[in-house]
């Protein structure tokens, strides 16, 4: 439904503007400038003639020479006198040189303790409790309020009495090395091949010494395997040739649940060629590709969240993004998925 008010403005549409301006007098001319000084100078739509009021139309007021303006601002100048200064420059440094004084190095030195021997005596017979006590004496309150002291007690030296609120050292917990991974690797590798019902995972985690050839005939042995749901071949060294064999694999294999690549040499390339081969995928439901040794970058965090977002199977994905977009969007993703398992689930039991 049309205005009223543009039905009127449709006869102006087609209006030459140069006949009408070119049929206007002097005068008339005149006043247009007067009505268009009264316009916004600020809009962008007027032509920049109109934004600004002409100002060329004023007689000269004289001859005027270039040259001969210069040569008299020329001469003005030289016969100007310069200001004199209060005080002339001679040069002359007055006053001395700042020297910063030398903080001597404070030494200090130990000074030896020395006893009274009969006190050095009473120290080397005195029991633990009196020793104790003489402590507390001291105000070593530390040593009173510590919790780590043994409130049951223990034996003093002479057997008689216990001691009470006694320091404990802490036991020190040791730290073994991790024992390498026991994994068969050539014997593994058979296995898949010979579709073993009884192998269900394969762990090859921080075996460094695999070839990649081998590497990409545990992926090539994965398509044809019915029974293998976990395999992890995190920390291996593989690459992007390696992560382009699991993601052909991926492809065709109907039983794989899932799958670990983490801290190994993978880059973008290798990691959206997994990621892409998802969509041709309906078992894998966990995917771990963290900690690469090149950082995969916005542009391929990006993509992969938006991999993720189309996929409705991923139930758990390994990967700290970098930047807080996509770490949001796979999120959201990730918790849409097992929303889906529940409800499924939930149906299931109640049917």
């Amino acid at each position: 439904m049309s205005l009223p008010f543009r039905k009127e403005l449709e006869k102006y549409k087609n209006i030459n503007e140069d006949e009408i301006l070119s049929k206007l007098s002097e005068d008339e001319l005149k006043q247009l400038e007067h009505v268009l000084d009264d316009l916004d100078p600020e809009n962008a739509l007027l032509p920049a003639g109109f934004r600004q009021k002409d100002q060329t139309t004023k007689a000269a007021t004289g001859p005027f020479d270039r040259e001969r303006l210069l040569s008299y601002l020329e001469k003005q100048a030289l016969e100007h006198k310069d200001r004199e200064d209060f005080v002339p420059f001679t040069g002359e440094k007055k006053g001395k040189i700042f020297i910063p004084k030398e903080k001597p190095v404070e030494t200090r030195t130990e000074e030896k303790v020395t006893l009274d021997p009969e006190l050095e005596e009473a120290l080397a017979s005195a029991s633990d409790t009196e020793l104790y006590d003489l402590a507390a004496v001291l105000g070593v309150h530390n040593m009173v309020n510590n919790p780590k002291f043994n409130e049951a007690g223990a034996r003093s030296k002479d057997g008689k009495g216990t001691v009470r609120n006694v320091v404990k050292g802490e036991k020190v917990k040791p730290i073994f090395e991790e024992p390498p991974n026991p994994t068969n690797v050539e014997a593994s590798l058979q296995r898949i091949k010979a579709n073993d019902p009884s192998l269900t995972e394969i762990n090859l985690n921080n075996i460094k010494n695999i070839p990649i050839p081998t590497l990409k005939e545990f992926a090539k042995a994965l398509e044809s395997n019915t029974h293998v749901k976990t395999f992890s071949l995190a920390a291996t060294r593989s690459n992007d040739p390696v992560a382009i064999a699991f993601a052909d694999m991926l492809k065709v294999n109907k039983t794989l649940k899932s799958l670990n690549v983490e801290s190994n040499f993978i880059t973008g390339t290798g990691i959206l060629a997994l990621i892409e081969a998802l969509k041709k995928n309906e078992s894998l439901t966990e995917i771990k590709i963290d900690n690469q040794r090149q950082q995969l970058g916005t542009a391929v965090e990006m993509e992969i969240a938006k991999m993720l977002e189309e996929n409705s199977r991923i139930l758990k994905f390994g990967y700290q993004f970098t930047k807080q977009g996509p770490r949001t969007r796979v999120a959201a993703a990730i918790t849409k998925n097992n929303d889906l398992v529940r409800k499924k689930r939930v149906e299931g039991e109640r049917q």
